[in-house]
């Protein structure tokens, strides 16, 4: 048994799919939120949960803007991409595209694996998948009913890696155990993912007891427990099976945290500075009808108004040049996203008052480099 530097232990050699995703390379890509399946445990939020809608690393897509996918694939360097729901398989055919158009922009190379239950799956479901360049599948049989277990033995009719990825319930050690007595001889991999409790599964997990670890984490208690006896368990009788424990503290801390990096990295303006936490610190001039203090409801009802943003955008234009000619400011750039525009916080600072006279709002900002922008502090000045 073996801790990673990924706040993670492991038996073995981790799988592909998570040697890319503890680096950041991995483009999260949640293909619907349909699932047959409805876990008690699920941390998948209410606007996802049962709704078929798409979102590429938290950026909502239209099923018909393929390239927006592509285009966030390349604005994270994503080395490869994770499918998950869900169950990718209600969708089968919008997740074969999405997999073959990955393979066509980015080469073979580029690693894709998927998550899914064992409900839908068939040798025909699989043939697509694999045909489709799918190189790494991971399946989450119910714990609790042996029903489909069976078909675990179709994956490895094809030749990519198979691993099972089940939750670790404090609870339910026996039947951890029995699933991986099971299936010990037909993957290749088990990832054993700590049980996390979040704003949609928390009234889920009380009922049954199931409380956060300590103040400051998304773990349940026992969780971590119950993964290292199993890694114990695995190591003594099934010695050649490679097993990775996964964290909450991994999937915050590791994975999220290094592919904002890279984002940050690519998606930084000439005039932002981005901190060692891949945090974009900017200067901003808001307009006084858009507050910067504005809540993100009110900021999406006003985007609603197809005429409003288009005359606030008109706005920001004739500003922009304004700016330029006045202070000799270069590197600006219009926010369509916040309807605002962006600078450097140097040149905020030094021309704060000339700003305000013009009837505009500075502000110094530090936000993530997500698509959402979500701002950690905005200083108006």
């Amino acid at each position: 048994m073996e801790k990673t530097p990924h706040f993670s232990w492991k038996l073995g050699r981790l799988p592909k799919g998570c040697q890319l995703c503890v680096q950041g390379k991995k483009l999260v890509l949640f293909i619907t939120g349909l699932c047959p399946r409805k876990c008690f445990y699920c941390p998948i939020s209410d606007k996802k949960s049962q709704k078929d809608v798409i979102y590429a690393n938290e950026w909502p897509i239209k099923e018909t803007e393929m390239e927006t996918i592509l285009k966030e694939a390349e604005l994270c360097g994503a080395k490869g991409a994770g499918i998950t729901g869900g169950d990718p398989l209600v969708k089968l055919a919008r997740t074969v595209t999405i997999i073959k158009n990955f393979k066509q922009r980015f080469g073979q190379h580029f690693h894709i694996h998927l998550y899914t239950s064992l409900n839908l799956i068939t040798e025909e479901t699989l043939k697509q998948l694999y045909y489709s360049g799918l190189d790494e599948i991971r399946v989450h049989p119910d714990l609790d009913d042996r029903t489909l277990w069976s078909k675990i033995s179709l994956l490895k009719k094809f030749s990519w890696d198979v691993g099972v990825e089940i939750p670790l319930i404090p609870t339910k050690e026996k039947e951890t155990k029995e699933v991986i007595d099971f299936i010990q001889t037909k993957i290749d991999f088990i990832n054993l993912n700590e049980l996390e409790i979040s704003d949609t599964n928390a009234n889920h997990l009380v009922e049954k007891h199931f409380l956060p670890k300590n103040s400051i984490s998304h773990g349940v208690g026992g969780s971590e427990e119950l993964g290292l006896r199993m890694l114990d368990y695995v190591e003594k009788k099934y010695p050649s099976l490679k097993v990775h424990y996964c964290t909450t503290t991994l999937k915050d801390r590791v994975q999220l945290a290094e592919r904002i990096k890279r984002r940050a990295k690519n998606i930084k303006e000439i005039f932002d500075v981005v901190t060692e936490e891949g945090m974009l610190k900017r200067g901003a001039i808001y307009l006084p009808e858009i507050n910067p203090q504005m809540t993100r409801e009110t900021l999406k009802k006003i985007k609603q108004n197809e005429r409003l943003v288009n005359q606030f955008l008109e706005r920001l234009n004739i500003l922009k040049e304004e700016l330029l000619k006045k202070f000799k400011i270069t590197n600006t750039k219009i926010d369509v996203q916040k309807l605002r525009i962006l600078l450097s916080q140097k040149d905020v600072k030094k021309y704060a008052k000339e700003i305000k006279k013009m009837n505009l709002i500075p502000a110094l900002v530090e936000e993530y480099p997500t698509y959402d922008g979500l701002e950690i502090e905005i200083e108006p000045i």
